[in-house]
């Protein structure tokens, strides 16, 4: 039987929600024209249309466990990460890639506590094992905060593995194209943003809801 709690909620949305966006479903029955591409985890708690307060066709999103891009691999076998962004980059010619990462991730602490297959076919662990390339760039193991740094490491990570793409690159080097990093606090809601300078996490705005501002825009004042 089809899950009620589906059933219900398109009710709702056919009730209430439709009617007021009629007009924005019939332009995106033709077409779709996203800017962003969101590349985050699959888990169920971290929603980039909610964390983003996105409405429909704003945003392109592909999920994945522990939100990781391999690197560039031509070789035949099937890459559904990779296909999604071969779509988003050649076909939609998104603006931006952003990288976004979560607390409490359950792939990265799967692979940091070398847990136990699932299955015989293992496909966590395989896919996983892709943290292993960000591993010297969280530090100490041992240290209380581990887990949070190889979080933000993996997105690193996941940025550099997207300059592997030949059409990736050649679009981030004439300007076309710009790569972000994030990472999401579940419980806090909080959003972190990666300073392409400094390469530290911090918060895109202030206590106040307010965007921080950009040295170079206060400058300007």
């Amino acid at each position: 039987m089809f899950p009620v709690y589906l059933t219900e909620g398109y009710r709702s949305f056919l009730l209430d929600r439709f009617p007021t966006e009629r007009r924005r479903f019939a332009q995106l029955a033709s077409t779709q024209n996203p800017e962003i591409l969101v590349i985050s985890c699959c888990d169920s708690r971290v929603s980039p249309s909610a964390i983003f307060n996105a409405g429909p066709g704003e945003l392109f999103t592909i999920r994945n466990v522990a939100n990781l891009v391999p690197v560039y691999q031509p070789d035949g076998q099937y890459h559904g990460t990779s296909a999604a962004l071969e779509f988003a980059v050649q076909a939609l010619e998104v603006k931006h890639i952003v990288i976004l990462g979560h607390a409490t991730c359950g792939g990265i602490k799967a692979y940091a506590n070398k847990a136990k297959p699932l299955s015989p076919g293992d496909f966590i662990g395989k896919w996983v094992s892709l943290v292993g390339q960000a591993e010297d760039k969280a530090g100490d193991p041992g240290a209380p905060d581990y887990l949070t740094k190889l979080e933000h490491a993996v997105v690193v990570q996941s940025m550099e593995n997207l300059l592997t793409f030949p059409f990736v690159k050649e679009r981030v080097d004439d300007g076309s194209l710009e790569i972000h990093g994030a990472h999401f606090g579940v419980a806090s809601g909080s959003l972190l943003v990666r300073d392409p300078q400094s390469g530290e996490f911090k918060p895109p705005i202030d206590t106040t809801g307010q965007a921080v501002r950009s040295v170079a825009a206060i400058a300007c004042e």
